[in-house]
């Protein structure tokens, strides 16, 4: 599954993901974790505002395989896509 195309320029959390793609690819390190260090719960969505993964997807990630890894990041990148874009503040 490939994640959906992103713009980099809006989404820091998209172009730290094409850099830890090409870091994997090369195999130069272990699928590293999303967070961006916004660590809070919509309660409207149920995901990490700063990172769109589910509690669930936090909770396992130290005991995910890579390839597990690689489909949470396809996963966050749909849906930081489909975000509405930040107001600035």
């Amino acid at each position: 599954m490939s994640a959906p195309d992103v713009d980099t320029a809006r989404s820091p959390l998209a172009a730290r993901a094409a850099l830890m793609r090409e870091a994997v690819r090369q195999g130069l390190e272990p699928v590293p974790s999303p967070c961006v260090n916004v660590c809070r719960m919509s309660a409207a969505t149920g995901l990490c505002e700063g990172c769109f993964r589910t509690i669930e997807e936090i909770r396992h990630w130290s005991r995910t395989p890579d390839a597990g890894r690689l489909a949470v990041w396809d996963q966050v990148l749909a849906r930081s896509a489909m975000a509405p874009a930040p107001q600035p503040g």
